[in-house]
């Protein structure tokens, strides 16, 4: 079967089923996992994800593992923190909305007992479906921590960049995702963030997508900024397709991503996740018509969820799913 002119695909998380944080345990999470794979299967995306379970942490089962999972196995960096070192990270511009940092870096950053390559063996066999591998951008990494060692943001992220450049290159995923959250409320580093990001890509086997969204907590929006005063970065990313917030944009802003390079597939948030009430398959369709009546047919390929499911009840999230692949059916004319 050809594939479709426009893809659908999630970001990457998914709703903690009650029962896995109930009863944890090896065999309970490769249950659910299977359920979240199936639901995604049954919703008809064509690129899915394990729901980043893998991340599940029963001592942490209110947040998706998108900071600790990856910072709490490193070498070179400890979880304790003192009063005088919360009250230093703190001071930071930006960070105020962390009660404290995930971790301070206190020597060289290493891998330690990080191992991404068995999260993705884990569930490379539970599907026939394309998979996606999600991980956070060092650059996200690095800004939550509070560096006693590097004493250099960009440093201590090309730190961070080098171990998990070693890791992905242990994974032949189909696409191999970045996900940052963080500089599209800093602007003044488009000019360098770009390179860790780089770097860990430079080591993915398959296609390589970067998301960016402006932070979901809480259904609540973390970072404040505009989508032109990260073109620069966009157009420096080596990268296949981007996955980008725009369900709760201002629907004006898409016409800046006319400037963006004409290599580079652009993927269009259509679904809100900061919103319980689900999108009709309609509205899911005008807002993609929107978008390639504004960018063209040729520039929209990937349609998906501003951002992740983790913070919806599962209902919803399923029944979003639904919504978003439906809606892309009506734009390609495809009959259900």
């Amino acid at each position: 079967m050809p594939e479709p002119g426009i893809k659908t695909t999630v970001v990457g998380s998914y709703p903690i089923p009650s029962w896995l944080a109930a009863y944890p345990s090896t065999p309970t999470l490769r249950d659910a996992i299977l359920v979240v794979l199936k639901t995604q299967e049954l919703a008809g995306l064509d690129v899915i994800t394990d729901g980043e379970l893998s991340r599940f942490d029963v001592n942490h089962p209110e947040t998706n593992g998108m900071i600790d999972f990856f910072i709490r196995p490193m070498e070179g960096i400890t979880a304790q923190v003192s009063r005088d070192e919360v009250a230093l990270f703190r001071a930071n511009a930006g960070m105020a909305f962390r009660v404290k940092p995930a971790g301070v870096v206190r020597g060289p950053v290493g891998e330690g007992s990080l191992n991404l390559p068995a999260a993705w063996a884990f569930v490379k066999p539970l599907t026939h479906y394309p998979l996606k591998f999600t991980l956070t951008s060092p650059y996200m990494l690095a800004k939550t921590l509070l560096d006693l060692h590097y004493r250099d943001v960009r440093g201590l992220a090309m730190a961070l960049a080098d171990v998990l450049r070693g890791q992905v290159a242990e994974i032949d995923a189909p696409v191999i995702q970045v996900d940052e959250a963080n500089l599209t409320g800093h602007p003044e580093d488009v000019n360098w963030a770009h390179e860790p990001i780089n770097h860990v890509l430079s080591a993915a086997a398959g296609e390589k997508a970067v998301h960016l969204c402006f932070g979901n907590y809480g259904g609540q929006t973390i970072q404040h900024g505009f989508w032109s005063n990260l073109l620069p970065f966009l157009n420096h990313l080596d990268v296949h397709h981007l996955i980008l917030e725009c369900a709760r944009r201002d629907p004006e802003e898409l016409s800046v991503f006319r400037d963006l390079r004409d290599d580079i597939a652009l993927g269009v948030g259509v679904i809100d996740i900061k919103d319980n009430e689900v999108e009709s398959p309609d509205e899911v369709a005008r807002r993609i018509e929107h978008a390639v009546e504004v960018l063209g047919p040729a520039r929209v390929r990937w349609v998906h969820p501003d951002c992740g499911f983790w913070m919806l009840p599962r209902s919803v999230a399923d029944r979003k799913m639904a919504a978003l692949v439906a809606g892309r059916d009506r734009v390609l004319g495809v009959s259900t």
